[in-house]
């Protein structure tokens, strides 16, 4: 098999509370990203959901400004942080983004190869072994409709993708045509019943693993349903600030807790690339 190359020095395991043996990574993986990664078994009739988002030390995810709106601004483009992102979605099932991340990220494949080319055949090799489809399916989120048809994503005839929206996002996109495989799926009328589309995602597309990607409020509603299991956070040495007349969004938008009724996340384990801190957790509910 394909050898990992790695992003230029391994990841520096700090702690590790969810170590199991056999480790499921392969020696050549683990030899970078000591402490292994195990993916829980689905349960509750949906996918075991995992996020993964770049952060700054203050707890922005962008910039926000005209044409520096995406994460890149934020991560610099670390190798360390999209390596991990390379690895996320070598197990992914399905990758789940929001109609933001697609007209901000155009150019964008939601595939390991595409977000780390030097070690593209060593992801897909370990992908395949594993028994994964060689793509991951790709599922949008979109209240409206409003998505940027002329992105790369839609032009690949070997790509599936999943809509997931509202009555009226189905038939704003009832006449859309493209390459890719496409299906439309509403989940309610003025707001989509996450909990039924992920459900939908398992039983009607066999999806064990679903990696989230983003962006802040398509994560933020998730949680809010309860439907995410991990999260994958890279702790950026950017620091990005906010104004009145800067807005800067943060981890999560679209969704206030009261205390007591409010998610948890309890650290798994932590690794350090460079300047970079990697933090996995498992998400506690009330």
């Amino acid at each position: 098999m394909t050898q990992p190359q790695g992003p230029g020095s391994p990841y520096q395991l700090l702690f590790a509370d969810d170590v199991h043996e056999p480790p499921s990574l392969p020696q050549s993986f683990l030899d970078i990203y000591p402490g292994d990664w195990q993916l829980p078994q689905p349960r509750d009739g949906r996918p075991y959901t995992y996020s993964n988002f770049g952060m700054s030390r203050d707890g922005r995810i962008s910039f926000n400004e005209p044409g520096q709106e995406a994460a890149v601004h934020v991560t610099l483009g670390a190798a360390h942080d999209v390596w991990l992102m390379a690895l996320l979605r070598m197990r992914a099932d399905a990758i789940m983004v929001g109609d933001t991340t697609v007209r901000l990220e155009g150019e964008h494949f939601w595939t390991s190869a595409f977000i780390y080319p030097p070690d593209g055949p060593a992801f897909q090799a370990q992908r395949l072994a594993e028994g994964y489809k060689p793509l991951p399916l790709l599922v949008l989120l979109t209240l409206n409709g409003d998505i940027n048809f002329a992105a790369n994503c839609f032009k690949r005839s070997d790509l599936h993708v999943v809509v997931a929206t509202t009555d009226r996002g189905a038939q704003a996109l009832a006449d859309v045509q493209c390459n890719a495989q496409l299906d439309i799926h509403s989940f309610g009328d003025e707001t989509a019943d996450l909990t039924r589309m992920a459900q939908m995602l398992h039983s009607d597309y066999g999806i064990n693993n679903l990696l989230c990607e983003g962006g802040s409020r398509v994560f933020a509603n998730m949680l809010d349903a309860g439907l995410i299991d991990e999260e994958f956070v890279t702790w950026c040495p950017t620091l990005v600030g906010r104004s009145a007349d800067h807005q800067r969004p943060s981890y999560t938008e679209g969704v206030a807790w009261m205390p007591g009724n409010n998610p948890y996340s309890k650290p798994l384990s932590l690794h350090r690339g460079g300047d970079y801190i990697f933090l996995r957790t498992r998400v506690r509910y009330p």
